[in-house]
This record gives C-alpha cells, sequence and structure tokens, in this order.
C-alpha cells in the first residue's frame, strides 16, 4: 500500500480496502523504522492522526475535498506551518513556531492532506548534500536496499551515501515510503538534486507558478517551491493543486491551464529535444554520461527529433549564481538579529555585542561565510564589478534558453547530477562551497532563467544507486515537460524502491511490499 500511487491510494480509499487513518498510522510505523535515516525533524503524529480522522469521516460521508484527501505528505522544513516548529534546520529557529501556514502548506491542508511532519534540510537550505543542517546530515534510502548493500557489503553501516541537498530530508521520506508526496524547495537544484539521488521525480516549477508566501528565502529572485514524488503523474496532480496567482506573493502569475492530470494520448513524435553541448561537464560520469545517450536514443527511436543545441553562456553560470546567490543571503539573513524572533544570545553588554554573538551563535560557518562573502560583493565599490555584472550575465543565460526553445526545441534533456550519490565521508572531505558548485552544475541555469525543469529517475548505477536526468522547458510549459517526463518514466524501466531497508532486515517485516531491485545499466 505505501509503494502506490496517489490515484492508486485515493481508489483504495473510496473501495474500502484502507482508510486514511489506516494509512496514516502505517506512515508513522515507517517514520519510526527508518528513523536512522533522520529524514524528519519534526513527526506531527497527533495533528496527522486527528487529519486522517477527518478525512476518514468526508469520505464516508461521499464527500472527499479532491484527489489528495487523506494523503499523507511532509514538509521541507524551511516553510512555515502554522503552531508547528519551523527550524529551517538551525540554531537560530531552533524554537520557532510561525502563527501562519504557507500557501502551498495551506492548499494542501484546505485539499485534506495529512502532515506527516517537517523533513531534514541543510541549515537554512545553503547545500547540496543535506549534510550541514543543525539536526544532523541525512541518509539516503538506498543506501540500505539490497541493489547497495550487494556491493558494498551488508555488514557495514559506516558507508552509507547522501541524499544530495538542501531537500534531503524530503527526497528521503518519499523514498523510504514515509509519505506519497513531500514539498522541498529549489534555488539552484535543492529539489532536483536530492530527487536525482534517491530516486524519485522532483520538479521544480516555472519561476512565479507557485507561490513563495511562506517560504523562509534564500534568493529571492530564484527559490522556488518543488514537489516531490514517486512518480510523474504525482507530481502533476500536486501541481494543478499548488499553481496558480497568490495575492500575498506579487510574484506569482495565474495558472495558464488547469492541471488535473496528464493526457494518455501523448505523441512523442510531434517533440524536438535539444542536447546541450555544454553540459559534458568536466566530472561526468560515464554511467551518467551513458543514461544521457540511451535516454537521447529512446527519443529517437520513438520517433522525436533530437537535436544538439548550444548555451554558450552556461560555463559562466555556476559562478554568477553563487555571485548572485550569495548577495541576496546577505540580504535575507540580516533580518535574523536576535531582537524580533529566533535565537537570542545571553551576551548582552550592548545591542552591537548581542545582535554579533547571536549570529555567531546561531548561524553554522556555511551560513555566516556566505553573508560574508555576498556583502562583500554588494560594497560599494565592489557591487558593479560583482552585482551588477552577474545581473547582466543571467540575462545572457537567459537569453540564451529563449533562443534555443524559440528555435522550435520543446524540452532539454541534460544530467542532474555528475554521479550517483557519494558515500557521506568522501562528501564531506571537500568544503561546502566546492561540493555545491559541483552539485549545482546542470541545475542552477533552469533557476536563473526561472524555466520548469524536472528530475526523473532512469536506471541504477553499477553501485546500484540512482542516476537520474533532467527535462527543461520554456517558461509556462510545466505541462508539456510533465507529459515528456512521464513518457521517459514509462519507457526507462526504472526499479522503484519500496522498502529502503536491507534484505536481511526486510526478513523480519513480511509485510513490507518489495520490488524488483535489478540494474538496468
Amino acid at each position: 500500500m505505501l509503494g502506490l500511487t496517489l490515484k492508486e491510494v485515493s481508489l483504495a480509499f473510496r473501495e474500502g480496502r484502507i482508510s486514511p487513518t489506516e494509512l496514516c498510522r502505517k506512515c508513522l510505523n515507517r517514520i519510526k523504522k527508518t528513523q536512522r535515516l533522520n529524514a524528519y525533524i519534526t513527526v506531527t503524529e497527533e495533528f496527522a492522526l486527528k487529519q486522517a480522522r477527518q478525512s476518514e469521516a468526508r469520505l464516508l460521508q461521499g464527500v472527499p475535498k479532491g484527489p489528495l484527501d487523506g494523503i499523507p505528505f511532509a514538509v521541507k522544513d524551511n516553510f512555515c506551518t502554522a503552531n508547528i516548529r519551523t527550524t529551517c534546520a538551525s540554531k537560530m529557529l531552533k524554537d520557532y513556531t510561525p502563527p501562519y501556514n504557507a500557501t502551498v502548506v495551506q492548499k494542501l491542508l484546505d485539499q485534506g492532506a495529512v502532515l506527516m511532519g517537517k523533513t531534514n534540510m541543510d541549515e537554512f537550505a545553503m547545500g547540496a548534500g543535506s549534510t550541514d543542517g543543525a539536526f544532523g546530515p541525512v541518509r539516503n534510502p538506498w543506501s540500505y536496499a539490497a541493489s547497495y548493500r550487494t556491493q558494498a557489503g551488508s555488514a557495514s553501516d559506516s558507508d552509507w551515501v547522501i541524499t544530495g541537498g538542501s531537500s534531503g530530508g524530503s527526497a528521503a521520506a518519499v523514498a523510504s515510503c514515509t509519505s506519497y508526496l513531500a514539498l522541498g524547495s529549489d534555488t539552484g537544484g535543492s529539489t532536483r538534486n536530492p530527487g536525482a539521488l534517491c530516486g524519485v521525480v522532483a520538479l521544480k516549477p516555472t519561476y512565479g507558478l507557485v507561490s513563495r508566501h511562506g517560504l523562509i528565502p534564500l534568493v529571492n529572485s530564484m527559490d522556488v517551491p518543488g514537489i516531490i514524488t514517486r512518480s510523474v503523474s504525482d507530481a502533476a496532480v500536486a501541481l494543478g493543486v499548488l499553481q496558480g496567482a497568490d495575492v500575498r506573493d506579487s510574484t506569482t502569475v495565474p495558472a495558464p491551464s488547469a492541471l488535473t492530470e496528464l493526457p494518455e494520448d501523448f505523441d512523442v513524435r510531434n517533440i524536438c529535444v535539444g542536447i546541450p553541448k555544454e553540459y559534458h561537464a568536466p566530472g561526468l560520469s560515464e554511467e551518467t554520461r551513458a543514461q544521457w545517450s540511451r535516454v537521447a536514443d529512446l527519443f529517437e527511436k520513438a520517433g522525436a527529433r533530437v537535436e544538439q543545441v548550444s548555451l554558450p553562456h552556461t560555463q559562466h553560470s555556476i559562478v554568477c549564481y553563487h555571485v548572485l546567490c550569495h548577495a541576496e543571503v546577505a540580504s535575507n539573513m540580516a533580518r535574523f538579529d536576535g531582537l524580533e524572533y529566533g535565537h537570542r544570545s545571553e551576551m548582552k553588554s550592548s545591542t552591537e555585542v548581542m545582535y554579533a554573538s547571536t549570529r555567531h551563535e546561531g548561524f553554522n560557518d556555511v551560513v555566516r561565510g556566505r553573508i560574508l562573502s555576498g556583502n562583500y560583493f554588494l560594497l560599494k565599490q565592489n557591487y558593479q564589478h560583482y552585482f551588477v555584472k552577474a545581473q547582466k550575465v543571467r540575462r545572457l543565460i537567459a537569453n540564451d534558453f529563449r533562443d534555443v526553445f524559440g528555435s522550435g526545441v520543446d524540452v532539454l534533456l541534460t544530467p542532474t547530477t555528475l554521479s550517483d550519490a557519494a558515500c557521506y565521508h568522501d562528501f564531506t572531505q571537500e568544503d561546502n562551497r566546492t561540493r555545491s558548485a559541483q552539485e549545482d552544475v546542470f541545475t542552477q541555469p533552469a533557476n536563473m532563467a526561472g524555466l520548469p525543469a524536472v528530475s526523473v529517475p532512469t536506471a541504477l548505477s553499477q553501485r546500484g544507486l540512482p542516476i537520474g536526468l533532467q527535462l527543461i522547458g520554456p517558461a509556462l510549459e510545466d505541462k508539456k515537460l510533465l507529459c515528456v517526463a512521464r513518457w521517459v518514466e514509462q519507457n526507462v524501466g526504472f526499479p522503484s524502491i519500496s522498502d529502503c531497508e536491507n534484505t536481511q532486515e526486510s526478513r523480519k517485516d513480511p509485510g513490507a511490499t518489495r520490488r524488483e531491485q535489478a540494474s538496468a545499466v
């Protein structure tokens, strides 16, 4: 039951095969069994059971609120949730309880979805591994799948792999079957990166299509609420609920069309797929490159037009992204001063001392480092040289995408990450800045241009870990993008994970759903 799609669960509810309360308890038990993943910061058990009982009553009366009524979901811990702790995985907000819900959270609750809890992340979403938060690193559920343990050796627990970040907790929650849907945030790839490494579908909608109200900001001009599910169709259902204008977010736009279900008669022969030559980046693994070629060949064999395209300013994108990101971070983090809310230092000899010590105690080294570099870029003598120049380059990057899509290309096919998930020990040998530059190289250009992008799992590597590919579409063409993504999903034969524990532990839980975990590589 935990491995079903949203549509299948809704049908099971209506047919009486399971109730929302029973499903909620199954997910809560699953969260307890998978605690070592550290996917959740806060589990909202009482609230979830209360919501599930209300959903059950509606179903018995024959008046469900919609396709998500009774469906368990999780929320990254940088979205505000009324009367539920929201920490951003930081000491600065470790006891902060917002008085309101983020718009996206409220929309899901209004549909009757059941909130299981708040998921772990990198502190203030600054990272690409979900290893730099105040509540400890998140473990990738595939670390305990038979496909990986067979290669790594089942006896050791020291070689677990990362989830990617910064929405690693949300990706782990969906991959480990503790929720059917999770919200992440995506500023430079923070939803798509962990989606690829955890073998789940991760959608970054067009900038402005989904409200940012109540999302604690990192980079206002690039932040987008992301959607993580186990299938493309589920992502489409969630986007249909979440999209649309919001009076509380002036950057939102009306939804171009209602999106309930993707059409069954989508014809890939009408699609032109672009392969950006600049995405053959240094460090791209041979296995990822092989999957990229394999999926391009699948398109071609199915009758789609596949052609190489050029995005000439891609080489400058990652540097440009970091300048703009750090500048906006410096501005956004200024609000955490110990005066209004959040952590306040006990050193109170003066306002200046309290302010400085509060920020030193509340922020980790990564956040403090980005604030420092961001303020440097914004100094009067540096502003034109760094910030303004980066904005100009950002326009050139957006123009590259506009020109390619204007030439008749419908979607771009690229890798999502350089390789499969790294072992935690190996990943943490390098500093956060270096890791982020490596992990965001394929994903941040879509944020710079405000375009929709989705990561779809395509195969398991020789290590038994997921490899994902990314599709990028024109602005507000999210529906067409998802149609293409579903076609990929249906044709690659990715072996879904529904039991994230190793084979030996699975025998202790004979009722758990098992699916084949054979490598597709």
